[in-house]
Order: structure tokens, then sequence, then C-alpha cells
């Protein structure tokens, strides 16, 4: 069964929160609101600024607007995704560009969420806090949980870490999330709906369906897979995706 995420439970990372916009008032703003609930907060006004901040500061979660000067915020996205150790970095685009065609375009270049300006910066703390209590461990001295394997695949639900024959594949959390919640499925058809509560819980509601396509279709690039003859995540039409192999 998958673990229900603790709405009271909030984890304050170590490593600041990197937000990316050429707009001063929108960088003050957001940057208010998340100082104001214990965040550290460093800042950029430009894409190869962006991959710098990243780089030097390893940040928890990055805040990324889309269009900016010099690199634009889906090549930000890109060159991070690509990046073996900032890769997995959690993103958050906050744009003018609210369209679906744009909010699709931007999960499929790799960004976890998409929030459309013009937009509550109290959500968008809301929305940072989900996505770091999905991806920060609340509970560092349980006991580490076993590995999952399927076929040839290792997860490491501890270190957010898959492996095939030793070798590490970068994924990002919400892929990662995917995955896990298949291998548990032990074989069982998950709804499009249903991998949306397992990677988003109750901030799901408002995700587009279209969303769990995009990240299936990363996930499946990823880890070599093909949808024709999976080894790894098959599709069930009109329903939504089961393991390949359990």
């Amino acid at each position: 069964m998958l673990a229900m995420p603790n709405p009271s439970a909030t984890a304050i990372p170590e490593r600041p929160v990197l937000v990316v916009d050429d707009d001063a008032k929108i960088v003050r703003l957001v940057r208010t609101y998340l100082e104001r609930d214990g965040f550290a907060v460093v800042t950029a006004a430009d894409g190869p600024a962006a991959l710098d901040a990243i780089e030097r500061h390893r940040p928890a979660l990055v805040v990324l607007d889309l269009m900016l000067p010099e690199l634009d915020g889906r090549a930000v996205i890109r060159a991070v995704r690509r990046d073996d150790e900032a890769g997995a970095t959690p993103i958050i685009v906050l744009s003018a560009r609210g369209s679906t065609l744009d909010r699709i375009a931007g999960l499929e270049d790799g960004a976890d969420d998409y929030l459309p300006k013009p937009f509550s910066p109290a959500e968008l703390v809301l929305r940072v806090k989900s996505i770091l209590r999905r991806t920060s461990s609340l509970v560092p001295d349980a006991a580490a949980r076993a590995p999952l394997t399927l076929a040839d695949l290792v997860v490491d639900l501890d270190r957010y870490e898959v492996a095939r024959d030793g070798q590490p594949i970068p994924l990002t959390r919400v892929e990662f999330r995917l995955l896990v919640a298949l291998i548990e499925a032990s074989g069982r058809v998950l709804t499009r709906d249903q991998l949306l509560d397992a990677v988003y819980g109750q901030d799901g509601a408002d995700v587009l369906d279209r969303t769990v396509d995009v990240h299936i279709g990363r996930l499946r690039d990823k880890l070599g897979d093909d949808a024709d003859a999976p080894r790894y995540v098959a599709t069930v039409r009109g329903i939504g995706y089961r393991a390949a192999r359990s």
C-alpha cells in the first residue's frame, strides 16, 4: 500500500530554494513568502546565472520562469536534467505561458510542476512544501527499506536511485515515484488518477491526466523501454499503466 503523506510535516532543507525570474518584483514577492516559511533563498535573473547558481548552491528546489534572457527556461530545464549530479533537482515552472500546450511542453522537458502567472504566492509555497515532502526523508532514523526490483532494475527507496547492472539511471523525482508506484502495485493496473495521487497526493487534483503520459514517456526513454514490447512499463489502453514484470 502506498504511504500517505503527512500534510503537517514540513521538512525545511538546509540547501536553499533557487528563484529564477528576470522580473525583480516577482523575485522579491516569491522570496518574501518563502523566507516567511523558513526557507533560505538564492536568486538568478537569466538562464546562464541560473545554471551557475545550480552548480554552486545545489538547491533543494528551483522555481523557474520560462521567458528568461540569454537562455530560456526550457533550455535550463533540459541542461539540468542532463547533469548527473543536479539532474534530479525538483523544478517548478512559474510562467505567463499558461496554455495546456505550454504546460505539457514544460513537463516534457522535465519540470515537476507548472504554475501559470498570475499566481498566488501562498499556493506556490504550498507546492514547494509538497514537493519537498515527497522528495525528502522525514524519518531519517527509520530502518533502511529493502530495495525494489523490476526485471533487471534495482530501486533504492532511501537513496532515490535506480540502477541496472550497477549503472545508475538518473530519474527525476516524479519519474522515480511513478516507477515505485508501478512496482509496488505488483502487476495491477493503475489508472492515471491513481498515478497522479501517488506522485502528487492531494495536490494532484488540478494536474492534467496528460501529465502522467508525459512523465511515463520520459521514464521509458531513460529506461530504454519499448512501448510496443515493454520490459518495464506496459500500457493498458483506455485504463492506465502497469509494471511489465513484477
